[in-house]
């Protein structure tokens, strides 16, 4: 069934359906990372609800460089805030199959910081 999957996909699909089991009640907290930009979602796997969503695409706080690790911070509040302003404080941290460093560290502790707990 996994033939053909590459490494990330396996790693992926591994890590996501062990936060799945372990989640109970917690939202996921689910990133995604391209090339230039760093996306973050909260989501509620129970009822399939994205609560809040957070990105340096968004128009509104804009930086320049939109691919470094200040702007990964910058969507790690952005994420804490909104979560926290939908009633969410606990979630489960969804790496999506990228090694904690980097902009995927940088994004967590940012939202850590701002009051989400993981």
């Amino acid at each position: 069934m996994t033939k053909g999957l590459s490494l990330f996909e396996k790693r992926r699909r591994r890590n996501r359906t062990t936060l799945r089991a372990r989640s109970g009640l917690r939202p996921r907290l689910s990133v995604h990372r391209s090339g230039k930009h760093i996306y973050a979602q909260v989501i509620d796997d129970k009822k399939a609800l994205t609560i809040a969503s957070a990105s340096s695409n968004e128009k509104d706080g804009k930086e320049a460089k939109s691919w470094n690790v200040a702007a990964a911070s910058n969507v790690g509040k952005k994420i804490a805030e909104r979560a926290k302003a939908a009633g969410v404080s606990q979630v489960m941290f969804d790496r999506g199959g990228y090694i904690y460093h980097g902009r995927i560290k940088a994004l967590a502790d940012a939202a850590r910081e701002s009051g989400l707990e993981f």
